[in-house]
């Protein structure tokens, strides 16, 4: 990813030191369980270890496989140039490629999610505090972009939390899915090593044994991880979309905020511009752009092939990083959103009682007028407020067929919004706890 949407953290666990330094981790607690078993002698496994302190030279190990045209082999021989060709001898005993590259790729998306699970904490706790601070902020709700009742601005933020919460439930299972190693060999039958040598690795690396692999570890547990990643986004893009709106200049029920210095437009002195929400959005596509080959990698050819692997070089790293950055973007946005109150009121109020027409619809039905007629009465009153700008409240108690049925005083009922807020408390005790 490039470094506009990267921070330094996430990025650290992809970078070809990090990956070589775990291929190392693999391969010597592998010959410490080789020699535990007799499988190798003791002072052979010792030496590996000698290597701890080395920083392993990239441009080496990318020098070799420019002739080997294999990189496990090749940082292989470069290990053998730190701990010498009679103690490496022994090295990668009985293993395969993938027992490296499938683990390490593994230990890489536990690291990447207990990152991003921290990031979801962080946008939680920002839910949270705004949903508590604007919890009886009164708002329109609205359905296909159009008024239709009161709602509350915390309970906006409630619903977010709650879907982030989910969110971040389905990111612990994802990663949990993802948390095995294999150390199997060819063909994952342990035939040229102890199923012991996988238990030992995996203990040391915080995984667990994969139960059974094929020479590769299943990749429908990366495909849960990665749509699991995919379906965080499209909640931040949900999150986003929702503030994009709020900013709209017909609406500024909220906005991002906007600091001293910043600019808005090249053109136009006066825009202020929801800039990181927009980019959220653009970043929630580039997090789903990999669920589709995530899934693709499942279908491997019989025992192995490599079809997945240049897939999960590129979106291994993009995702994580890119979804490591958006969050914390987010987080950002929500700390310092600046919201409106009395531009929400404003809105809310255009079309003079017009929202409160279920109301008036379900009065009607309880003092005897059948739903046909009540809903009759009612439109065409409500349909004056949006071709003649006419008051909603007034058209009802000028209306005989309406006062027929109910008298002014419950009319006048009808249009108190502390009706609409009567279970907000409910509400957040289901979302927050009592």
């Amino acid at each position: 990813m490039i470094p506009r949407y990267s921070r330094p953290e996430m990025v650290a666990i992809w970078s070809p030191e990090t990956k070589f330094r775990i291929w190392y981790e693999i391969e010597a607690h592998a010959c410490d369980a080789q020699a535990a078993l007799g499988v190798i002698p003791k002072a052979n496994a010792e030496a590996v270890w000698r290597a701890k302190d080395v920083e392993f030279d990239v441009a080496r190990i990318d020098e070799i496989e420019a002739v080997t045209k294999h990189d496990v082999i090749a940082f292989l021989t470069h290990l053998a140039e730190h701990i010498g060709s009679e103690d490496a001898r022994f090295v990668h005993q009985g293993m395969t490629s993938s027992d490296v590259l499938d683990t390490t790729l593994n230990v890489q998306l536990v690291r990447a999610a207990d990152i991003l699970l921290a990031d979801m904490d962080k946008v939680l706790a920002a839910l949270k505090k705004r949903a508590f601070e604007h919890k009886d902020t009164v708002r329109i709700g609205r359905s296909h972009g159009i008024h239709a009742e009161p709602t509350t601005m915390g309970l906006t933020f409630a619903r977010f939390y709650a879907e982030m919460d989910r969110n971040k439930n389905r990111l612990e299972k994802a990663r949990w899915e993802v948390a095995t190693g294999a150390i199997s060999g060819a063909v994952g039958t342990f035939a040229n090593i102890d199923p012991a040598v996988e238990e030992h690795v995996c203990e040391k690396l915080g995984l667990r044994p994969e139960p059974i692999s094929t020479q590769v570890i299943p990749r429908d547990r990366h495909a849960m991880f990665f749509a699991t990643l995919g379906v965080i986004a499209s909640s931040i893009e949900n999150i986003a979309i929702e503030i994009r709106h709020m900013q709209r200049t017909e609406v500024l029920e909220a906005e991002e905020f906007f600091s001293p210095g910043q600019k808005g437009s090249s053109a136009m002195p006066h825009k202020r511009n929801p800039v990181l929400t927009e980019n959220l959005t653009g970043l929630a596509r580039l997090v789903r752009m990999a669920v589709v080959p995530a899934l693709e990698n499942v279908a491997l050819w019989h025992e192995r092939d490599i079809s997945h692997s240049s897939v999960e070089r590129a979106i291994g790293p993009d995702t994580t990083i890119t979804l490591d950055f958006a969050l914390n973007r987010l987080a950002g946005v929500i700390e310092k959103l600046v919201v409106y109150p009395e531009n929400m009121l404003r809105n809310m109020n255009k079309f003079k009682g017009l929202v409160m027409s279920q109301r008036v619809l379900l009065a009607l039905t309880q003092a005897g007028v059948s739903r046909e007629d009540a809903y009759r009465l009612v439109q065409r009153n409500a349909m004056k407020v949006w071709e003649k700008g006419a008051d909603f409240k007034e058209e009802l108690l000028a209306d005989a067929e309406v006062t027929a049925a109910l008298s002014p005083a419950e009319i006048e009922e009808k249009f108190d919004l502390g009706y609409h807020t009567k279970h907000v408390n409910t509400i957040f005790a289901r979302v927050f706890g009592a």
